[in-house]
């Protein structure tokens, strides 16, 4: 098995109802929570900006689906694929997403192998639909 990983390289940025006005705005983390509920050093990370703690934020899809945002990930991923070796023929290969970044299989597996998408159906097996966009982790075999 020849492992693949998805890194996020940045955050993504969010993609708003209104993006012309070239306004900020805050984002609901919790709901009408009194701030001596909260744990301290979440608090304090709150307070200081960690961007660990805004990046955790930022990318839980309860929040994003509170205050109805998505994300435009173009840009802020890289992909680390190590070669494909020449033989022993069929092989077989997974892709772990260390982050949630959605991409579809067939764009995923032609940047990694360097062909064509029209390449990639005809040498490949995989179980998932490669044009539908996906989170999870899965993995091919290569032809």
């Amino acid at each position: 098995m020849l492992p693949w990983v998805v890194r996020r390289t940045r955050l993504p940025l969010l993609v708003l109802r209104c993006v012309a006005c070239d306004r900020t705005g805050k984002l609901t983390v919790h709901d009408r929570v009194p701030v001596r509920s909260l744990d301290a050093g979440l608090l304090a990370g709150y307070s200081g900006n960690s961007p660990s703690l805004v990046a955790r934020a930022l990318l839980d899809p309860a929040t994003a689906r509170r205050n109805r945002y998505a994300f435009d990930w173009d840009g802020c991923w890289e992909l680390d694929a190590p070669p494909v070796p020449e033989s022993p023929w069929p092989v077989r290969i997974t892709v772990a997403f260390d982050d949630p970044v959605p991409l579809r299989p067939e764009r995923l597996i032609s940047l990694g192998l360097g062909v064509g998408r029209g390449e990639v159906a005809r040498r490949i097996k995989i179980d998932i639909p490669p044009n539908r966009r996906t989170k999870q982790d899965f993995s091919f075999l290569l032809m």
